[in-house]
């Protein structure tokens, strides 16, 4: 979208685009091909009216342009707004972009006073100011999706605070821990995810209106003006700098990787806990499917496609850092490049969240299930080692061989820990006594883990009222 000189409305009719006054042969068919991109770019129709608003009033003001021609412009542009959101509006492959194909059907509308309107103004600020604009709302809807994902999980959290599970590494189970807390994590990751969001939107919002195509504007501007009309917060401080970072883009889709990457964890676990191997969670019809050939399938298809669609947004970052990689100051053609990524990125993470908030919402656990399963695989080793230490004063090193044995002979029996004669443990570490058996158990072990951030039910149900409170 490079800025290039204008024709007159007679020059458009002869054949000649907006910018053919220095040409005497229209594009070739397959230069048209590669250099339209109304098809894509024209999602930027709402800001590049905002954009055009703003830089019309400015230009009135600062006496630049006439208070009629202003009137008129300003009019014509909300006719343009009815066309568009009536479905009338006719886009057209000839004016290549969103800016020409407003500024053509303005033309049509008005008359003369729109060749007025881009004065002082190239498409090189004009779409940087757009391409903000609409990244800025979509951090916006975006930080508001995932604090919804985030009261879903708070929720289901609050409900499940007390309730046992399994702790796995290495997808191994590790210790027992509460599905609550097992749940709680995921309202820190998205909690950080909106950190990155709102940082990222706090660094893009400035103002490149008024960079022209790279060098400023002769005329007497008043960029702070547009800057506080668009809710910048102020004008970017180098033009060329303005028209040529995409910097912005890139940062909100790294942000929107890492969060599909959390999203994509969850949905992975939800895959493996709707397993009949599992068996810990259910998800209802409207959010699964069946399969064309096996009857008794059900399929949660909707956790799998949130962990497939951190491929695209995950794509999109590498394809725009492509595109970037080796621009020269100032405006590319190359970033004509830079929408797709971003609006795929957005349109995969829009998709991911909601189907995820609705999951998580309507997620049943088999607490009895889970219950069960905190306590294979010899969960509460750690739980008897740490007793070791505390009541005998073993080295934990020690402690964590006697234990290690103690898993060997209980194994050998049969038995879990819990089951293991008190004679068996004794001959492993004489002082052992009764008492070791009242940390032996996945309840005592949860309970027993008060540490700030643990999975003690109690300290599971003081983060929940911590988050509720910063959400509300």
């Amino acid at each position: 979208m490079t800025d290039r000189p204008e024709t007159t409305p007679q020059d458009e009719a002869k054949g000649q685009s907006l910018w053919g006054g220095r040409f005497s042969a229209k594009p070739a068919e397959i230069m048209q091909a590669i250099n339209v991109s109304i098809g894509v770019d024209q999602r930027l129709w709402r800001e590049d009216l905002t954009g055009s608003r703003a830089h019309c009033r400015m230009l009135a003001d600062q006496g630049i342009i006439a208070a009629p021609d202003a009137e008129a412009i300003l009019g014509g542009l909300d006719a343009i707004q009815a066309e568009i959101e009536a479905g009338t509006f006719p886009f057209r492959d000839a004016y290549e972009d969103i800016h020409m194909n407003v500024e053509a059907r303005l033309s049509e509308l008005i008359g003369e006073p729109s060749g007025r309107l881009h004065t002082a103004r190239s498409r090189n600020d004009q779409v940087a100011t757009d391409f903000r604009l609409w990244t800025r709302a979509a951090c916006d809807r975006t930080i508001d999706q995932l604090t919804g994902l985030q009261r879903a999980l708070l929720a289901r959290a609050e409900a499940h605070a007390g309730d046992l599970m399994p702790g796995f590494t290495h997808l191994q189970p590790a210790q027992p821990v509460t599905f609550g807390h097992h749940l709680m994590a995921y309202v820190e990751m998205i909690g950080r995810d909106v950190g990155r969001f709102t940082d990222a939107r706090a660094r893009l919002n400035e103002n490149p209106l008024g960079a022209a195509a790279l060098a400023g504007s002769p005329f007497p501007i008043d960029r702070h003006a547009t800057a506080k009309a668009l809710g910048f917060d102020g004008p970017m401080r180098n033009s060329l700098d303005a028209v040529s970072a995409r910097d912005f883009a890139l940062e909100v889709i790294a942000a929107a990787s890492i969060c599909a990457g959390h999203l994509s964890r969850l949905a992975e676990e939800i895959v493996i806990w709707m397993t009949p191997q599992f068996g810990f969670v259910t998800l209802p019809d409207d959010l699964t499917t069946g399969s064309s050939i096996m009857p008794q399938k059900r399929n949660p298809d909707a956790a799998e496609l949130v962990r497939a669609k951190t491929g695209r947004v995950m794509g999109a970052f590498i394809a725009l850092s492509t595109v970037m990689k080796g621009l020269p100051l100032a405006y590319s053609k190359d970033m004509q490049e830079d929408k797709p990524p971003v609006f795929e990125a957005f349109d995969a993470l829009d998709l991911a969240v909601g189907a995820m908030t609705a999951m998580v919402a309507a997620l049943k656990p088999d607490t009895a299930r889970m219950a069960e399963a905190a306590g294979y695989g010899f969960s509460t080793a750690t739980d008897l080692a740490d007793w070791l230490v505390r009541e005998l004063n073993l080295p934990f090193r020690k402690a964590h061989h006697v234990t290690g044995a103690a898993v060997k002979q209980a194994e050998a029996l049969g038995v879990d820990l819990a089951g293991l004669p008190l004679e068996e443990l004794q001959k492993l570490e004489a002082g052992i006594t009764a008492d070791v058996y009242k940390v032996l158990t996945p309840e005592a072990s949860c309970a027993s883990r008060q540490s700030f951030g643990g999975t003690a039910p109690e300290q599971v149900r003081a983060r929940i009222a911590e988050w509720k409170e910063r959400l509300s």
